[in-house]
């Protein structure tokens, strides 16, 4: 029989675990212990745990300090009992038997030389060369050489005591996710402190505290996650790596976690699931769905528990849902739900009763009972860009960035305008020049469904081809990208981990603003990243871009988007007002004085300076602001936010004489009302031409 594990040196019958023989043990001690006093040892050390434990089956069903040596029994010159010498046998016993230790005993002892020659290491049938190169892939992934080796000997060395099974190769997903599940189950031990004290007799500060079976938990499941990591790299596990090591919930689990009528929960996940498989839309557009749907089947069964089958819905029940989503307060910041959420709902409920009723399914409303009318209308607002004096405090802020994948994000953020989610997922060949040898930037796939190339400053250049570098140097596992679906190399990869968007732009751009300055009292940023984006698309409308050129780079679909920024950029709309208002021009009407005393507010005058074309009139320009609502106002001469300039004086005159003709015309017909009407109107004609020093008498 060979001396290294093999199924045919198996303990485990039928359930039973027994001890080895003393001549079985006694026989690979000699073949694999090279030292004689080790020898020895090992062997004086079975002699005095078989003789403690004659049914091993005792040992397994004793309290958890007692099968540690820590307690129940004498104490040898070590503070320890016999049976903590007995490491060494149990070692063997799992790993060449096969007899798989549990993970609480695991947990509470150590093994800092588990796989170590003089400590039998070759002969427990672990591939140690194996072993040292997955230990130098860590270092390659950019984890340190002392720490890879310390958490990978940990997690592996546990894993396969308890499995009893010496192949690191046969190591699963599975494996990894319940032994992470077990470290935080021993965290949260009744007698968790009394464990961790028999360990650390020298060291009560490892178990001190309210939260040191918490500390515990973090500290271990780092070391599982590492594995993980390296695991998933190598290609022996597929289920990409999170942190804490957990299962990811099913697609049931995330859809309705209330109690729901088995009817209308198999038709919701019919539908969605249908849709993602489709592959019509992208997974976060279902997402959007799921989230809307959830929501409007909990508050049924909630509010309408007879309801059973979605069947049964009708446009009165959906009209008291839409009177009451305004009213459900946000589980992330505790406010109402914003428009464009209520409004995405709204449309993915109605598109659900369309879709399905197109479809012929059961249980279904049967037709369409929601309208694009009942969702919110979202207000359209300016892209907020950047102020010259903050936008280059901000980008001072980047450039110090310690991190260097954030510092290239920001950068790409703020010179490509790209959306984060395409620059988070970059590839190693997503930069290249054009024939002039100016850089350009491959982005992918994304909210625009297509690809585009675009061109890149150089400074955000040079710092995307040093990250290309690193990660061509990591070398990490390729990823299937959800909206391509083809293997893809990105280079925002740390520790064999793509970065999350809240690590990659939050975090960074948190640090920014703070280094910036652009923080409140409270020391919460005031700008967004995503205002980078907008100021870049500002930027290029001011520099004379066409529309096409617009959109090309930000990724626009549709030219009204580019448009916007073409319009609070428009340079006639500078101009006609430089002309009106800064060249010298007598100015009259109503809004005259309080345009020349200043005493317009900055956002009425800032929306002036934008929308001073939208208000020419037939006369002038009316100075009313949105937020005052519609003009209400027949007589615009009458109105008081009118303004003219002298610019407009022909046309007045020309309106003054077309209001004599009228008067001659009604005087004739007898309408003595219309004569009166347009006297005053001449009258107020007269008065602005003569506030514009342009007065001319005329009969009355």
């Amino acid at each position: 029989m060979s001396l290294v594990a093999g199924s045919n040196a198996r303990l485990e019958v039928r359930g039973e675990r027994r001890h080895a023989t003393e001549a079985e043990y006694g026989s690979w001690v000699k073949a694999f212990v090279p030292h004689y006093a080790a020898r020895y040892q090992r062997m004086a050390a079975y002699r005095r745990f078989v003789q403690t434990w004659p049914d091993l089956e005792d040992w397994f069903q004793a309290p958890l300090l007692v099968r540690a040596g820590f307690t129940g029994g004498p104490l040898r010159a070590t503070g320890r009992t016999d049976t903590f010498d007995a490491s060494g046998y149990l070692v063997y016993l799992a790993l060449v038997q096969g007899l798989g230790l549990d993970y609480d005993f695991l947990f509470v002892r150590k093994y800092a030389q588990l796989f170590s020659i003089p400590a039998g290491g070759r002969g427990l049938g672990v591939d140690l060369e194996l072993f040292e190169a997955h230990k130098v892939r860590l270092t390659e992934l950019g984890y340190g050489p002392v720490s890879s080796a310390s958490n990978f000997t940990w997690a592996t060395g546990r894993l396969l005591l308890h499995r009893g099974d010496p192949d690191i190769t046969s190591i699963t997903a599975e494996d990894l996710f319940d032994m992470a599940e077990q470290i935080r189950a021993f965290g949260q031990r009744a007698d968790f402190a009394e464990l961790r004290a028999a360990l650390y007799r020298k060291s009560p500060w490892q178990m001190t505290g309210d939260n040191a079976g918490e500390r515990f938990a973090r500290a271990h499941l780092a070391k599982v996650h590492c594995l993980h990591v390296l695991l998933f790299n190598i290609g022996q596990v597929n289920e990409p790596p999170i942190a804490g090591t957990s299962r990811r919930k099913s697609w049931e689990e995330n859809l309705l976690p209330e109690p729901c009528p088995p009817r209308i929960r198999a038709v919701v996940e019919r539908y969605l699931l249908a849709r993602l498989e489709a592959q019509f839309d992208r997974p976060q557009t279902v997402r959007i769905a799921r989230e809307g749907l959830r929501r409007f089947v909990n508050w049924l069964c909630r509010e309408h528990p007879d309801i059973t089958s979605l069947a049964q819905l009708n446009r009165t029940l959906l009209e008291e849902y839409l009177r009451w989503l305004p009213t459900y307060l946000s589980q992330n910041t505790g406010e109402p739900l914003h428009v464009t959420t209520r409004k995405h709902e709204i449309n993915a409920i109605g598109a659900f009763c369309r879709d399905t009723s197109m479809w012929g399914w059961d249980d279904v409303p049967g037709g369409p009972l929601l309208m694009t009318r009942d969702a919110p209308r979202r207000q359209e607002t300016i892209p907020r860009y950047l102020p010259r004096h903050e936008l280059d405090a901000l980008m001072t802020a980047i450039e110090g960035l310690t991190d260097p994948l954030q510092r290239t994000a920001l950068l790409l953020l703020r010179w490509s305008g790209a959306r984060r989610d395409e620059i988070r997922r970059l590839t190693w060949d997503c930069l290249d020049t054009y024939s002039s040898g100016h850089p350009r930037l491959r982005i992918p796939v994304g909210k625009g469904h297509s690809e585009r190339l675009i061109p890149l400053h150089a400074d955000a250049a040079a710092a995307l081809q040093e990250t290309i570098n690193q990660a061509k140097t990591m070398n990490a596992v390729a990823r299937r990208d959800p909206s391509t679906g083809r293997l893809e190399n990105y280079i925002f990869v740390r520790k064999g981990k793509l970065l999350s968007s809240a690590t990659l732009f939050d975090d960074a751009f948190e640090k920014a603003c703070t280094a910036a300055g652009l923080v409140d009292a409270d020391g919460t940023r005031t700008v967004s990243a995503h205002r980078l984006r907008h100021t870049l698309g500002t930027q290029l409308a001011e520099g004379g871009a066409r529309i096409q050129t617009i959109m090309t780079i930000l990724g626009h679909k549709s030219a009204s988007m580019s448009m916007i920024y073409s319009r609070i950029s428009d340079p006639v709309v500078r101009r006609q007002y430089e002309e009106a208002l800064a060249s010298g021009q007598r100015i009259a009407g109503p809004a005259a004085e309080a345009l020349m005393t200043g005493k317009l507010d900055e956002e009425s005058v800032h929306w002036l300076q934008t929308n001073f074309l939208k208000t020419e009139l037939e006369l002038g320009h009316c100075l009313r602001l949105p937020a005052e609502g519609p003009c209400e106002c027949e007589i615009m001469l009458t109105c008081p936010k009118f303004l003219t300039t002298s610019e407009y004086a022909p046309r007045l005159r020309s309106r003054l004489g077309r209001e004599q003709e009228l008067i001659e015309d009604a005087q004739a017909r007898g309408w003595d009302r219309e004569v009166e009407r347009h006297h005053a109107t001449q009258r107020r004609l007269q008065a602005l031409l003569s506030d514009l020093d342009e007065g001319e008498d005329f009969a009355k």
